[in-house]
């Protein structure tokens, strides 16, 4: 669909009356008259004239126009094969040439076609967030861990094995959960650690 539109009042005063608010306008590519109806319907017939028939044509040239109705008529501008303003007229009229009006119309080069390069069609090579396993996780196999986490990973395993030989022999569940205590503390301590 068109950008710009002019639009022109057919038969709102009186039979065979032609009206624009557009006296001139400037595209820099196809556009579309708009023939607004009102009392009664019309025959209109529409052309273009001046420079503006190089570039720039009608479907047709012949429209009827019911009462209350909008007919739309497209202008195809052929905008990319000029270097400058090209001028000319799009002539309406009506009442077998009786009426008529005419809009100047001002046909300017279009912005200049953008190369797009293949790359642009590639999506980016962005690797998501690493989440906070994976930091730890990368850590500890990159860096290494320190002597003193070792040390308190080492004293967290004997805790683990005391605890959970105390709660195999005596059983219960106060020592099973002296063991559950254990094992969460010792988890948060590597966790704070290893951070």
């Amino acid at each position: 669909m068109p950008e710009t539109e002019v639009t022109v009042h057919v038969n709102r005063e009186s039979t065979d009356d032609l009206e624009t608010a557009a006296s001139a306008v400037e595209v820099d590519g196809s556009f579309a008259l708009r023939l607004a109806g009102h009392d009664a319907p019309a025959h209109v017939h529409c052309r273009l004239a001046g420079d503006l028939e190089r570039i720039a044509a009608l479907e047709e040239g012949n429209y009827y126009v019911e009462p209350n109705a909008v007919t739309t008529v497209p202008v195809g501008v052929d905008a990319d094969s000029i270097d400058g303003p090209v001028e000319g007229t799009l002539e309406v009229l009506t009442g077998y040439g009786a009426e008529s009006i005419s809009i100047a119309v001002t046909v300017v080069p279009g912005p200049p076609a953008v190369d797009v390069d293949d790359s642009l069609a590639a999506p980016a090579d962005t690797e998501p967030e690493p989440t906070g396993i994976e930091r730890t996780l990368d850590r500890i196999v990159g860096d290494g861990l320190e002597p003193a986490t070792l040390a308190v990973a080492a004293l967290g395993l004997v805790a683990i094995g005391v605890g959970g030989a105390t709660a195999a022999t005596i059983g219960g569940p106060v020592t099973a959960a002296g063991l559950v205590i254990v094992l969460v503390g010792v988890a948060v301590a590597l966790v704070l650690l290893v951070r």
